[in-house]
This record gives C-alpha cells, sequence and structure tokens, in this order.
C-alpha cells in the first residue's frame, strides 16, 4: 500500500513509529506537511499539489494534524476524501472532536458520563453557572487549549468569579466543569483502534498540579480498566466517528466520566507505559480497513 501521513515534522515520536511500523509491513510510506500542500478543487479532478508537482494517489492517510492547524489541516484530508484516498481518522470526525464544546454535548447525547459542565456569554450568568457544575471548586477551561494550556482550578467561589469574568472581558470562549475531587489528580488515557481499548494507561499529575498531561510532568503508569470504562471509552470514539482515539477518563464515585476525545493521540507516553507496539496496531486496522471511496462522508462537512 502506499500510505501517507499528514505531519508537520517526521522526526516526532508518533510520526517516526509510523514510518517504522508501515515501512517493516512492506508498505510504501510519504511523510507530507500539510500546510505545504495546496489544492486543485474541481469537479472533475480534484487534486493535491506539493512544490508544483501533482500528488500520485495514496491507498490510506493517516492524519496527525496539531490543533492549531485544525481548519487547514481537516481541509487538506477533506480533499484526500475527494480523491478516493482511505482515511484513518476523516476530516468530519476531527472537526467535531476538536470542538470541545460540540463533542461534549455529542457524548452528553448519548448518554456517556461527563462532568457537569456550563457555558455562558453574559457576566449576569457567573453566580447560576457556578452553581450548576457544584460551586467551587471548580475546572475552568478555554475551549481552544490543548495539553493543559488554558485550564485552571478555582479553588474559592471568589476566585472562580474573577477567572470567569477576565476570560469573558477578554471575548474567550470557555466552559466551566466540576472538579472530581476523587481523581485524585490522575485521568486514564485509553487508546482506542476500531472497536477495542488496545492499551490505557493512568496519568498522574505531579504534586501540587491538578493537571495529569504528561507534557506537564505527570507520570504514566499501567492501568487494568473495568468493564464500564471499556465500554464507555468505546463508545465515545465511535459517537466522534474516530477509527483511532485517544479517550481521557475520571474515575469519580458515580462511574467513568470522558473529558475529552483526543483524534491524534500521541503514541511515545502510551507505548512506553504499556509495553506495547501500537504502531503496528494502527498499520494492521489500516490494511483490514482501507478501500478506496470509504468514508462515510465522502469529504462532506
Amino acid at each position: 500500500m502506499r500510505i501517507a501521513i499528514l505531519s508537520r515534522n517526521r522526526n516526532l515520536y508518533s510520526t517516526r513509529r509510523l514510518i517504522e511500523a508501515a515501512e517493516a509491513r512492506g508498505h510504501t510510506v510519504s511523510v507530507l506537511d500539510p500546510l505545504r500542500c495546496y489544492m486543485n478543487i474541481n469537479a472533475k479532478e480534484p487534486e493535491m499539489h506539493v512544490r508544483g508537482q501533482i500528488l500520485e494517489s495514496f491507498d490510506a492517510v493517516i492524519p496527525r494534524i496539531g490543533a492549531s492547524i485544525t481548519f487547514y489541516g481537516t481541509a487538506v484530508l477533506r480533499q484526500f476524501e475527494m480523491m478516493g484516498t482511505y482515511p484513518l481518522n476523516e476530516s468530519v470526525a476531527i472537526s467535531r472532536s476538536r470542538d470541545k464544546l460540540r463533542s461534549l454535548q455529542l457524548l452528553s447525547r448519548k448518554g456517556i458520563g461527563l462532568p457537569v459542565t456550563g457555558f455562558a456569554s453574559k457576566p449576569s450568568d457567573i453566580p447560576d453557572l457556578i452553581d450548576m457544575v457544584g460551586g467551587a471548586p471548580l475546572v475552568i477551561k478555554l475551549l481552544e487549549g490543548t495539553q493543559g494550556i488554558g485550564v485552571v482550578l478555582a479553588e474559592t467561589r471568589q476566585a472562580a468569579e474573577s477567572v470567569i469574568e477576565a476570560f469573558m472581558g477578554l471575548n474567550a470562549n470557555f466552559m466551566v466543569q466540576e472538579y472530581i475531587k476523587e481523581a485524585g489528580g490522575a485521568d486514564i488515557r485509553c487508546f482506542v483502534i476500531g472497536d477495542r481499548v488496545i492499551a490505557a494507561m493512568k496519568r498522574q499529575a505531579k504534586p501540587g498540579e491538578f493537571r495529569s498531561n504528561l507534557h506537564r510532568g505527570g507520570s504514566a503508569t499501567l492501568v487494568k480498566l473495568s468493564p464500564a470504562e471499556r465500554t464507555t471509552a468505546i463508545k465515545a470514539a465511535k459517537t466522534m466517528g474516530l477509527n483511532v482515539a485517544g479517550v481521557d477518563i475520571l474515575r469519580s464515585n458515580h462511574g467513568p466520566l470522558v473529558m475529552e476525545v483526543n483524534s491524534s493521540p500521541g503514541l511515545e507516553g502510551i507505548e512506553v507505559a504499556t509495553e506495547k507496539d501500537i504502531a503496528s496496531q494502527i498499520i494492521s486496522f489500516i490494511e483490514k480497513t482501507a478501500k478506496a471511496h470509504k468514508t462515510k462522508t465522502k469529504g462532506r462537512g
């Protein structure tokens, strides 16, 4: 198979592992910087160009699109879909998962457990917004934030009001969520491929920090999932329409709660923590499922 990987840096761990796994299984791999790709959009024969050359067709494309280039990256992926290339994750599913508020609303509609979440735009709504999520302490999240950036724990009502007012004053889009104290600064990253959770790790925040992101100094260890956690992760990925996803779950007193569904989950932390060859399992999934023009949306949406 000819496989394209949309990535801005072929030396990143996840990209490098996918190249190694694909080539070890006899596939030809090209790494394409999505920002260097540009499109000829027409009714008869849509094309993808890079540096003045028309790209040859690919059997499959693996999107590793950073959050900062979601709009352009998904447009490039959509063009590949229109050209008949099989996408590991579809452009519509990636866009859906990157919109934090929309993704929570979709998960809510499917009855999937979530932290109680509030969203408002007027300062006069702040008191009720805080009460809505159970009062302080509470978590305030910028909708555009990634890797724990733009996430604030407000430990008192006064602090919560001050941060919310500040965000509103900056016209920032944010949501307010209940603080799950019993999680103890830990969450679980479930790595979903198809209809299976193939690996899971517990991420623990460093002392004095409540964000468990590995980029913020958190540690990762192997964890055993409960049947409810496994079912929740698979259902969350399916709701987003993602074939491959990192589903972040909190353990609460009332069951597993989904914090986020990541469409480009990193491989390094979970491969190291679980000692599993996840990159090869991704390539194996592509081998079993890739067919020309096999997308639910055909590049629409």
